[in-house]
Order: structure tokens, then sequence, then C-alpha cells
């Protein structure tokens, strides 16, 4: 028994030490870079019907305002979800297929290059104006909204396992740039999920010889992909919610029954009917 302990032991600790002083890394064989995860909410995204006609929209800016910054001992000088709201938002809007987003937030930049190429007269001509300003940002990071987890321990053997949920908050709308009108809101939530698996053994294996092994696991859904996730959502919200209210429209009413949509109307509806009954 204790030589299969210590056995185990050592089988564990050479299983820690892979990367050695001595040795270095194989760069050539570790992961090459490539494009984010398909998530479902972007795949909902993506499957959305086309509309009647692609709507020239302006981003200004997205930003972060929760004010949030990542809890110690991390960094208190690194926020707590990404600055880069506004890009994601853009992204997301080319994604639907319902607007055209024009350049506002480096619109110096673009003058500037419009300038250089000798093509700025009368006003900007040729430059797209947007018929909608879409406004929001992140505004709202939960931490700590539950934990929990499991833990055992008998004659020097442990396991445990924990978990911590956290939330972001997105609000979106979209303004009508004549008459400056709120057309639609929406604010989403996205769940985010830590998890931490571990175990270890500590254990007299002979007259003061201590044999004592930990190991563990954890995982941390990334931030970046939770804000963009929400952000993907609020799109998709704010075009169904603005099919409904006829500030918009698709470019067929068949393809607007479908599953997806459907899915998201059903959503809306029992958010709606929970906040008049509470």
């Amino acid at each position: 028994m204790r030589r299969l302990m210590i056995a185990a032991a050592v089988i564990l600790l050479s299983g820690c030490t892979t990367l050695q002083a001595d040795k270095a890394p194989d760069w050539a064989n570790m992961e090459r870079p490539g494009l984010d995860v398909v998530t479902a909410t972007e795949r909902d995204l993506l499957n959305l019907p086309p509309p009647a006609g692609v709507i020239p929209a302006a981003v200004y800016g997205f930003r972060d305002l929760t004010g949030q910054y990542r809890e110690s001992p991390n960094s208190n000088l690194s926020t707590a979800v990404s600055q880069g709201g506004g890009s994601m938002l853009i992204e997301a809007l080319l994604q639907s297929g319902w607007f055209q987003p024009v350049e506002r937030e480096g619109l110096q930049d673009l003058l500037t290059e419009r300038r250089v190429a000798r093509q700025l007269r009368n006003d900007m001509p040729g430059l797209v104006d947007a018929r909608i300003i879409l406004e929001g940002g992140i505004t709202g990071y939960d931490r700590n909204l539950a934990t929990g987890g499991f833990g055992a321990s008998y004659f020097g053997l442990a396991g445990s396992e924990t978990y911590i949920i956290d939330r972001v908050t997105v609000s979106l709308r979209a303004v009508n740039v004549t008459n400056g009108q709120v057309l639609s809101a929406v604010t989403t939530t996205k769940t985010i999920y830590s998890y931490e698996l571990a175990g270890g053994l500590f254990r007299f294996v002979r007259n003061q010889r201590l044999l004592e092994v930990e190991g563990g696991y954890t995982y941390n859904e990334p931030r970046f992909l939770a804000t963009q996730d929400a952000i993907r959502a609020a799109v998709i919200h704010l075009i169904v919610r603005g099919v409904g209210q006829n500030h918009w429209r698709p470019a067929s009413d068949e393809a607007w029954d479908t599953p997806l949509i459907q899915s998201y109307r059903r959503a809306a509806d029992d958010r709606q009917r929970s906040a008049q009954n509470s």
C-alpha cells in the first residue's frame, strides 16, 4: 500500500513538471491563432431572416459603464469587462444583416484620409448618413451572485469542487436621427461561470515521512466572450422588438414565423408578463 501511494505521487508530480527548466517550450507545436468560437447566440444572429431594407446605423461608442475593476489579487488597475464594446457591437450589427454600420468612432481618421486623397468637397460628398444611432453600453457586472461547492476528506485523502457565478449586463437602444426619438431599447444579461475541482493526499507513510500530493483543475468562462454574447443577444432582441413595433420589417412575413424568431418573441413576452404580474 505504501509503495502504491509513493508511485502515485511520483506519477502525479512528474506530470506537473512537463516544462523543465533546461528545456525550452516547443513554440512551433503550440496552438495556432484563429477565429473566435461560434456560440449559440452568434448562430441565431447569423440565421435571422433578411430585412426589407438594410438600415444605415451609427455607433459613436459603446462603453463600459460599470466602473468595475478586476477583483484582487489579480489587479486593481484592470477592468472587469472588455473596453471594446463598440467593436463588438459593430460586428454583431454586420452579422445580423439588418444594419449597415457607418464609421463614427474613427470619423476623424476617415476625414483625414479623405483630405489626403483630396476627395473632401462640398460638405463631404458621398459620405453615407445614418438613419438611426445605436447607443448604450455595458451597464453592469455583478460578482459572486452565487457561490457553492462540495468537499470531503477521509484519512488524509481530500477532494472538493467549487463554483462561482457572475453576470454581465448590456443595454442597447436605437435612436431616430431625424427627431431624436428612442425607437426601442433592450437590456440583456449573460451568466459567467467559474469552476474549480481540487484533490489532495496528506499522510505519513512511515515514521517522520510525510507524503503530500495536490492537484486540481480550474475553468473560468471568458468574460470577453460572455460580453460579446450579451451584445449579440441585445441586437437580436432589438431587431425582433423593432419589427413588433413597426419600426422596421422583414423581407417576408412568412420568414418571420420561424422557430428561431418565435423563441425570442416568447422570451420577450414571458418577461413582460412576469413584470406585469410581479
